[in-house]
């Protein structure tokens, strides 16, 4: 069976550890020498890896990262217990607000992004959550 485990690129190890620290109540795990770090306490691990503004992601990369506030087709969903505590925790922590609480059929969203411009969602599931909206069940 295959397992997922998340990497962020980061300009700032150490500022990207305290945010994902305070901001989801992460644990560190291993440390990677100085330019990568494990967090714990969700399904999946999360690992920080710096790589400095500007460097490409791969040899023939077009464009080169950048940590001002872009988008991905990849992002970070965080179900949590209450979506006002986890949105306060994650403000505090340094979180930009993109998109406020909302609900929907399924329950509550809210759009964020981190310090370094990665976009996520925390989500709060009520009744049957997705399952509120899905048109077919798992097999």
């Amino acid at each position: 069976m295959a397992s997922l485990l998340v990497n962020i690129d980061v300009s700032d190890l150490k500022k990207a550890t305290q945010f994902y620290v305070n901001a989801f109540s992460l644990k560190i795990g291993r440390r990677f020498g100085d330019d990568a770090i494990e967090l714990l306490g969700l399904e999946s691990p999360i690992y920080l890896l710096e790589k400095p503004a500007g460097s490409k992601p791969f040899v023939d990369a077009k464009s080169t990262r950048n940590y001002d506030r872009h988008w991905c087709p990849v992002h970070l969903d965080i179900v949590v217990a209450s979506i006002e505590a986890a949105v306060d925790s994650a403000t505090q922590a340094g979180a930009s607000i993109e998109n406020p609480v909302a609900t929907k059929k399924w329950g509550k969203i809210a759009v964020l992004s981190d310090p370094f411009g990665n976009g996520f969602c925390l989500i709060e599931f009520t009744g049957r959550g997705y399952d509120e909206v899905a048109t077919c069940q798992p097999e």
